[in-house]
């Protein structure tokens, strides 16, 4: 049985990640505000599957490799900060956009916004990290089942980020209106998405803990 803290734990951290500007919030914003709701939630399908993919692959024993070539893991973890830190640069340079900022994007299929969202959130660093270091963290020997608990906390996380990022996605258009006519608050997101994504990949890069088996 999961333990109320592991789940609490869990939702705490799903929480705080979706909230901090990332990978599959900026493709789901640029989507729904550039092609509408419908392709947001399309998008979010994919991502959605992607969540599965990992979760999947974390429990049936892929952070085993990462504990079995330590040096994988490192590399893993470096490439993510790195993209972190690109997208926190974008965000911050002079002339930089703010994620909700309309662009003119070309309309996408259906089956090609579920397929970017899938590899958005496939090779988002965030979600890597999450589920092959974070989630484990809160699986208890002691409650029984490893696999099991596995299964649900990182259904937790599911709920959570999906729940989150379908309002984020149904809200997209009218927070870009909001925004648009008011420049300064436009530049005061930028900016306050830059500096979380600069921090995020510092703490990325320089966090030394190993992944935890849980499967």
């Amino acid at each position: 049985m999961v333990e109320l803290s592991g789940v609490l734990g869990v939702a705490l951290v799903a929480l705080g990640m979706v909230l901090t500007p990332g990978p599959n919030m900026i493709y789901l914003v640029s989507r729904s505000i550039t092609q509408g709701r419908r392709a947001g939630v399309v998008s979010l399908g994919g991502v959605a599957v992607g969540f599965l993919v990992y979760l999947l692959a974390t429990n049936l024993g892929l952070s085993v490799v990462f504990l079995a070539v330590p040096e994988l893991y490192v590399a893993v973890k470096l490439a993510g900060a790195a993209y972190l830190a690109y997208l926190a640069w974008n965000a911050l340079r002079p002339g930089g956009v703010s994620v909700f900022a309309p662009e003119e994007l070309p309309h996408d299929s259906s089956r090609r916004l579920f397929t970017m969202g899938l590899m958005t959130n496939l090779l988002n660093p965030k979600i890597a990290i999450m589920y092959l270091s974070l989630i484990p963290q809160f699986i208890s020997l002691e409650a029984g089942n490893v696999l099991l608990q596995g299964f649900l906390l990182g259904s937790v996380q599911i709920a959570v980020a999906l729940t989150v990022n379908l309002g984020i996605v149904l809200a997209a258009g009218a927070i870009a209106v909001f925004l648009a006519r008011r420049p300064s608050w436009l530049r005061a997101q930028r900016y306050l998405m830059g500096t979380a994504l600069g921090l995020l990949a510092v703490s990325v890069a320089t966090d030394t803990s190993a992944p935890a088996a849980s499967g």
